[in-house]
Protein backbone atom coordinates (compact mmCIF):
# COMPACT_ATOMS: atom_id res chain seq x y z
CA UNK A 1 0.00 0.00 0.00
CA UNK A 2 1.35 3.38 -1.04
CA UNK A 3 0.68 6.92 0.15
CA UNK A 4 2.18 10.35 -0.50
CA UNK A 5 1.86 13.71 1.24
CA UNK A 6 3.45 17.06 0.44
CA UNK A 7 4.23 18.85 3.70
CA UNK A 8 3.04 22.48 3.37
CA UNK A 9 6.16 24.57 2.86
CA UNK A 10 8.24 21.40 3.02
CA UNK A 11 9.02 18.24 1.11
CA UNK A 12 7.28 15.14 -0.24
CA UNK A 13 6.86 12.22 2.16
CA UNK A 14 6.22 8.76 0.68
CA UNK A 15 5.10 5.76 2.73
CA UNK A 16 4.86 2.15 1.57
CA UNK A 17 3.52 -0.47 3.95
CA UNK A 18 1.51 -3.64 4.40
CA UNK A 19 -1.39 -4.34 6.74
CA UNK A 20 -1.31 -7.67 8.54
CA UNK A 21 -3.98 -8.64 11.05
CA UNK A 22 -4.98 -5.01 11.45
CA UNK A 23 -1.41 -3.79 12.08
CA UNK A 24 0.96 -1.64 9.99
CA UNK A 25 4.00 -3.73 8.98
CA UNK A 26 6.92 -3.51 6.57
CA UNK A 27 6.80 0.27 6.86
CA UNK A 28 9.11 2.18 4.48
CA UNK A 29 9.36 5.97 4.63
CA UNK A 30 11.07 7.85 1.80
CA UNK A 31 11.01 11.22 0.07
CA UNK A 32 13.06 14.29 -0.86
CA UNK A 33 13.35 15.52 2.71
CA UNK A 34 16.49 15.71 4.89
CA UNK A 35 17.28 13.94 8.17
CA UNK A 36 20.16 14.13 10.58
CA UNK A 37 21.46 11.67 11.58
CA UNK A 38 20.60 8.89 9.13
CA UNK A 39 19.49 6.64 11.98
CA UNK A 40 16.52 8.96 12.59
CA UNK A 41 14.77 7.25 9.67
CA UNK A 42 14.91 3.93 11.53
CA UNK A 43 13.37 5.54 14.60
CA UNK A 44 10.55 7.01 12.49
CA UNK A 45 9.70 3.72 10.78
CA UNK A 46 10.15 1.82 14.04
CA UNK A 47 7.57 4.02 15.74
CA UNK A 48 4.99 3.23 13.06
CA UNK A 49 5.70 -0.49 12.77
CA UNK A 50 3.02 -2.51 14.51
CA UNK A 51 0.57 0.35 15.06
CA UNK A 52 -3.13 -0.30 14.39
CA UNK A 53 -4.03 0.41 10.78
CA UNK A 54 -6.82 2.67 12.09
CA UNK A 55 -4.38 4.97 13.94
CA UNK A 56 -5.00 8.65 13.28
CA UNK A 57 -2.39 11.01 11.85
CA UNK A 58 -2.08 12.64 15.27
CA UNK A 59 -1.56 9.27 17.00
CA UNK A 60 1.12 8.33 14.46
CA UNK A 61 2.81 11.72 14.87
CA UNK A 62 2.78 11.30 18.65
CA UNK A 63 4.40 7.86 18.40
CA UNK A 64 7.11 9.24 16.11
CA UNK A 65 7.82 12.19 18.41
CA UNK A 66 8.22 9.86 21.38
CA UNK A 67 10.63 7.63 19.44
CA UNK A 68 12.92 10.37 18.11
CA UNK A 69 16.21 11.09 19.84
CA UNK A 70 17.00 14.53 21.24
CA UNK A 71 19.58 15.21 18.51
CA UNK A 72 17.34 14.10 15.62
CA UNK A 73 16.70 16.97 13.20
CA UNK A 74 13.99 16.86 10.53
CA UNK A 75 14.28 19.12 7.47
CA UNK A 76 11.27 19.45 5.18
CA UNK A 77 9.10 16.89 6.96
CA UNK A 78 7.15 16.66 10.17
CA UNK A 79 5.85 13.74 12.24
CA UNK A 80 2.34 14.87 11.31
CA UNK A 81 3.27 14.85 7.62
CA UNK A 82 4.46 11.26 7.95
CA UNK A 83 1.18 10.44 9.70
CA UNK A 84 -0.77 11.91 6.80
CA UNK A 85 1.18 9.79 4.30
CA UNK A 86 0.56 6.69 6.43
CA UNK A 87 -3.19 7.41 6.50
CA UNK A 88 -3.23 7.69 2.73
CA UNK A 89 -1.24 4.48 2.33
CA UNK A 90 -3.67 2.67 4.64
CA UNK A 91 -6.60 3.87 2.51
CA UNK A 92 -8.18 6.17 5.08
CA UNK A 93 -7.34 9.48 3.40
CA UNK A 94 -7.63 10.74 -0.14
CA UNK A 95 -5.49 12.94 -2.34
CA UNK A 96 -6.93 15.50 -4.77
CA UNK A 97 -5.90 13.24 -7.65
CA UNK A 98 -8.03 10.40 -6.22
CA UNK A 99 -11.22 12.37 -6.86
CA UNK A 100 -13.04 12.63 -10.20
CA UNK A 101 -14.15 16.28 -10.13
CA UNK A 102 -16.55 18.38 -12.13
CA UNK A 103 -16.53 22.17 -12.48
CA UNK A 104 -19.86 23.98 -12.70
CA UNK A 105 -20.62 27.62 -13.45
CA UNK A 106 -24.08 28.89 -12.59
CA UNK A 107 -26.86 28.93 -13.53
CA UNK A 108 -28.18 32.28 -12.33
CA UNK A 109 -30.85 31.51 -9.74
CA UNK A 110 -32.99 33.14 -7.07
CA UNK A 111 -30.86 34.18 -4.08
CA UNK A 112 -31.89 31.41 -1.69
CA UNK A 113 -31.29 28.56 -4.12
CA UNK A 114 -27.47 28.71 -4.03
CA UNK A 115 -27.53 28.23 -0.26
CA UNK A 116 -30.13 25.50 -0.64
CA UNK A 117 -28.02 23.61 -3.19
CA UNK A 118 -25.16 23.56 -0.69
CA UNK A 119 -27.35 21.03 1.10
CA UNK A 120 -29.26 19.23 -1.68
CA UNK A 121 -26.28 18.72 -4.00
CA UNK A 122 -24.14 17.35 -1.18
CA UNK A 123 -26.84 14.73 -0.62
CA UNK A 124 -26.71 13.85 -4.33
CA UNK A 125 -22.92 13.45 -4.28
CA UNK A 126 -23.10 11.25 -1.18
CA UNK A 127 -25.79 9.12 -2.88
CA UNK A 128 -23.58 8.67 -5.96
CA UNK A 129 -25.95 10.65 -8.19
CA UNK A 130 -23.26 13.14 -9.21
CA UNK A 131 -19.51 13.65 -8.92
CA UNK A 132 -17.75 15.85 -6.37
CA UNK A 133 -17.49 19.34 -7.79
CA UNK A 134 -16.43 22.96 -7.61
CA UNK A 135 -19.39 25.23 -8.42
CA UNK A 136 -19.21 28.97 -9.01
CA UNK A 137 -22.44 30.71 -8.03
CA UNK A 138 -24.54 33.12 -10.04
CA UNK A 139 -27.67 34.81 -8.67
CA UNK A 140 -30.27 37.16 -10.07
CA UNK A 141 -30.91 39.54 -7.15
CA UNK A 142 -29.01 41.02 -4.19
CA UNK A 143 -28.86 39.15 -0.92
CA UNK A 144 -27.26 39.02 2.48
CA UNK A 145 -26.22 35.54 3.58
CA UNK A 146 -25.76 35.07 7.32
CA UNK A 147 -23.93 32.26 9.07
CA UNK A 148 -25.80 29.33 10.57
CA UNK A 149 -25.16 30.47 14.14
CA UNK A 150 -25.51 34.24 13.80
CA UNK A 151 -28.27 36.27 15.41
CA UNK A 152 -30.51 37.85 12.78
CA UNK A 153 -31.12 41.06 14.71
CA UNK A 154 -27.46 41.43 15.68
CA UNK A 155 -26.32 41.15 12.05
CA UNK A 156 -29.12 42.64 9.95
CA UNK A 157 -30.29 46.23 9.74
CA UNK A 158 -33.87 45.57 8.65
CA UNK A 159 -34.42 49.13 7.43
CA UNK A 160 -31.52 48.76 5.00
CA UNK A 161 -32.54 45.41 3.53
CA UNK A 162 -36.12 46.68 3.15
CA UNK A 163 -34.92 49.87 1.45
CA UNK A 164 -32.93 47.97 -1.19
CA UNK A 165 -35.27 44.94 -1.44
CA UNK A 166 -32.54 42.53 -0.37
CA UNK A 167 -33.19 38.88 0.45
CA UNK A 168 -31.68 37.58 3.70
CA UNK A 169 -30.76 33.89 3.70
CA UNK A 170 -29.30 31.77 6.48
CA UNK A 171 -26.79 29.22 5.19
CA UNK A 172 -25.92 25.83 6.68
CA UNK A 173 -22.31 26.75 7.48
CA UNK A 174 -20.97 28.93 10.26
CA UNK A 175 -19.01 32.14 9.83
CA UNK A 176 -20.04 35.72 9.20
CA UNK A 177 -22.50 37.67 7.08
CA UNK A 178 -21.87 38.24 3.37
CA UNK A 179 -23.29 41.17 1.38
CA UNK A 180 -23.72 39.91 -2.17
CA UNK A 181 -24.93 41.75 -5.26
CA UNK A 182 -24.99 40.18 -8.75
CA UNK A 183 -21.74 40.88 -10.53
CA UNK A 184 -19.95 42.15 -7.44
CA UNK A 185 -18.79 38.88 -5.83
CA UNK A 186 -17.08 35.64 -6.79
CA UNK A 187 -18.46 32.75 -4.76
CA UNK A 188 -17.75 29.04 -5.10
CA UNK A 189 -18.75 25.84 -3.33
CA UNK A 190 -16.50 22.81 -3.15
CA UNK A 191 -18.19 19.47 -2.38
CA UNK A 192 -15.73 16.71 -1.49
CA UNK A 193 -15.35 13.53 0.55
CA UNK A 194 -14.25 14.43 4.07
CA UNK A 195 -11.47 11.87 3.60
CA UNK A 196 -9.65 14.54 1.58
CA UNK A 197 -8.99 16.46 4.80
CA UNK A 198 -8.42 13.36 6.94
CA UNK A 199 -5.78 14.09 9.56
CA UNK A 200 -5.97 17.85 9.18
CA UNK A 201 -7.28 20.11 11.91
CA UNK A 202 -10.19 22.39 11.04
CA UNK A 203 -7.78 25.32 10.83
CA UNK A 204 -5.44 23.42 8.51
CA UNK A 205 -8.28 22.23 6.29
CA UNK A 206 -9.37 25.76 5.37
CA UNK A 207 -6.03 26.79 3.89
CA UNK A 208 -5.58 23.32 2.36
CA UNK A 209 -8.90 23.42 0.48
CA UNK A 210 -8.34 26.97 -0.76
CA UNK A 211 -4.75 26.53 -1.95
CA UNK A 212 -5.92 26.24 -5.58
CA UNK A 213 -7.93 29.46 -5.11
CA UNK A 214 -4.87 31.34 -3.88
CA UNK A 215 -3.00 30.14 -6.98
CA UNK A 216 -5.85 31.31 -9.22
CA UNK A 217 -5.91 34.71 -7.52
CA UNK A 218 -2.19 35.06 -8.23
CA UNK A 219 -2.86 34.32 -11.91
CA UNK A 220 -5.42 37.15 -11.83
CA UNK A 221 -2.85 39.57 -10.48
CA UNK A 222 -4.40 39.67 -7.00
CA UNK A 223 -1.89 39.67 -4.15
CA UNK A 224 -3.59 37.70 -1.43
CA UNK A 225 -2.68 35.72 1.65
CA UNK A 226 -4.57 33.34 3.91
CA UNK A 227 -5.33 34.69 7.39
CA UNK A 228 -6.38 31.97 9.86
CA UNK A 229 -8.98 30.82 10.47
CA UNK A 230 -10.88 31.54 7.28
CA UNK A 231 -10.07 34.92 5.71
CA UNK A 232 -8.45 35.74 2.37
CA UNK A 233 -6.88 39.19 2.58
CA UNK A 234 -4.52 41.66 0.96
CA UNK A 235 -2.40 44.33 2.58
CA UNK A 236 -5.35 46.72 2.23
CA UNK A 237 -8.04 44.55 3.80
CA UNK A 238 -10.24 41.48 3.59
CA UNK A 239 -10.99 40.09 0.13
CA UNK A 240 -13.16 37.19 1.20
CA UNK A 241 -13.91 34.46 3.69
CA UNK A 242 -14.52 30.71 3.79
CA UNK A 243 -16.93 28.45 5.65
CA UNK A 244 -17.57 24.72 5.72
CA UNK A 245 -19.85 22.01 7.04
CA UNK A 246 -19.16 18.30 7.40
CA UNK A 247 -22.03 15.86 7.06
CA UNK A 248 -22.54 12.44 8.62
CA UNK A 249 -22.74 10.94 5.11
CA UNK A 250 -18.94 11.30 4.65
CA UNK A 251 -19.03 14.45 2.51
CA UNK A 252 -18.59 18.14 3.18
CA UNK A 253 -19.18 21.52 1.60
CA UNK A 254 -16.54 24.24 1.70
CA UNK A 255 -17.39 27.59 0.18
CA UNK A 256 -15.74 30.96 -0.30
CA UNK A 257 -17.09 34.41 -1.12
CA UNK A 258 -14.73 37.11 -2.40
CA UNK A 259 -15.59 40.72 -3.17
CA UNK A 260 -14.92 41.67 -6.79
CA UNK A 261 -16.47 45.11 -6.44
CA UNK A 262 -18.71 46.27 -3.63
CA UNK A 263 -20.97 49.15 -2.69
CA UNK A 264 -19.55 49.47 0.81
CA UNK A 265 -21.93 52.23 1.85
CA UNK A 266 -24.96 50.14 0.88
CA UNK A 267 -23.42 47.20 2.73
CA UNK A 268 -23.15 49.35 5.86
CA UNK A 269 -26.85 50.24 5.59
CA UNK A 270 -27.77 46.54 5.52
CA UNK A 271 -25.35 45.02 8.04
CA UNK A 272 -24.60 45.72 11.65
CA UNK A 273 -20.85 45.33 12.13
CA UNK A 274 -19.98 45.47 15.79
CA UNK A 275 -17.10 47.27 17.40
CA UNK A 276 -15.51 44.04 18.61
CA UNK A 277 -15.19 42.68 15.06
CA UNK A 278 -13.62 45.92 13.83
CA UNK A 279 -11.24 46.00 16.78
CA UNK A 280 -10.19 42.42 16.10
CA UNK A 281 -9.37 43.35 12.49
CA UNK A 282 -7.32 46.36 13.56
CA UNK A 283 -9.47 48.97 11.80
CA UNK A 284 -12.09 51.52 12.79
CA UNK A 285 -14.04 51.44 9.55
CA UNK A 286 -15.89 48.48 8.04
CA UNK A 287 -15.66 50.20 4.66
CA UNK A 288 -11.86 50.27 4.85
CA UNK A 289 -11.85 46.68 6.11
CA UNK A 290 -12.97 45.35 2.69
CA UNK A 291 -10.56 45.25 -0.29
CA UNK A 292 -12.34 44.12 -3.49
CA UNK A 293 -10.38 42.22 -6.13
CA UNK A 294 -11.09 44.96 -8.65
CA UNK A 295 -8.69 47.27 -6.79
CA UNK A 296 -5.79 45.01 -7.77
CA UNK A 297 -6.65 43.71 -11.21
CA UNK A 298 -7.91 45.21 -14.44
CA UNK A 299 -9.71 41.97 -15.25
CA UNK A 300 -13.47 41.77 -15.46
CA UNK A 301 -15.36 39.46 -13.13
CA UNK A 302 -16.09 37.20 -16.09
CA UNK A 303 -12.38 36.94 -16.94
CA UNK A 304 -11.54 36.12 -13.32
CA UNK A 305 -14.16 33.36 -13.25
CA UNK A 306 -12.74 31.91 -16.49
CA UNK A 307 -9.29 31.79 -14.88
CA UNK A 308 -10.71 30.06 -11.80
CA UNK A 309 -12.54 27.45 -13.88
CA UNK A 310 -9.53 26.80 -16.10
CA UNK A 311 -7.12 26.56 -13.17
CA UNK A 312 -9.32 24.04 -11.35
CA UNK A 313 -9.76 21.97 -14.53
CA UNK A 314 -6.02 21.93 -15.25
CA UNK A 315 -4.95 21.29 -11.65
CA UNK A 316 -7.33 18.43 -10.87
CA UNK A 317 -8.29 17.09 -14.30
CA UNK A 318 -11.91 18.12 -13.79
CA UNK A 319 -14.60 17.83 -16.44
CA UNK A 320 -17.48 20.24 -17.01
CA UNK A 321 -20.73 19.60 -15.17
CA UNK A 322 -24.17 21.20 -15.15
CA UNK A 323 -27.03 21.91 -12.80
CA UNK A 324 -30.12 20.28 -14.30
CA UNK A 325 -33.72 21.42 -14.08
CA UNK A 326 -34.40 18.50 -11.71
CA UNK A 327 -31.56 19.76 -9.47
CA UNK A 328 -33.18 23.20 -9.41
CA UNK A 329 -36.63 21.77 -8.69
CA UNK A 330 -35.25 19.81 -5.74
CA UNK A 331 -33.63 23.01 -4.46
CA UNK A 332 -36.87 24.98 -4.87
CA UNK A 333 -38.74 22.37 -2.87
CA UNK A 334 -36.11 22.38 -0.10
CA UNK A 335 -36.13 26.19 -0.05
CA UNK A 336 -39.91 26.19 0.40
CA UNK A 337 -39.64 23.64 3.19
CA UNK A 338 -36.64 25.17 4.98
CA UNK A 339 -34.43 27.94 3.63
CA UNK A 340 -37.15 30.48 2.81
CA UNK A 341 -39.11 29.94 6.01
CA UNK A 342 -39.05 32.40 8.94
CA UNK A 343 -38.39 29.45 11.25
CA UNK A 344 -35.01 28.88 9.54
CA UNK A 345 -34.05 32.45 8.73
CA UNK A 346 -34.86 33.71 12.23
CA UNK A 347 -33.96 30.53 14.11
CA UNK A 348 -31.56 32.63 16.16
CA UNK A 349 -33.53 35.89 16.49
Amino acid sequence: MHGEYKVPGGKLVVVDLDVDDGRLVNVRVSGDFFLEPDSALERITGAIEGMPHTATASEIAGAIEKNLALNDVLFGLTPHGVGMAVRRAAGHALDWNDIDFEVIHGPSVDPQLNCTMDETLVEDVAAGKRKPFMRIWEWNAPQVVIGSFQSYTNEINQAGVDKYDITVTRRITGGGAMFMEPGNCVTYSLVIPTALVDGLSFAESYAFLDRWCMEALEKCGVKARYVPLNDIASEQGKIGGAAQKRFANGYMVHHVTMAYDIDANKMMECLRIGREKLKDKGTRSAVKRVDPMRSQTGLSREAIIDIFLEHFRDTYGASDGVISESDLEAARQRAAEKFSTPEWTHRIP
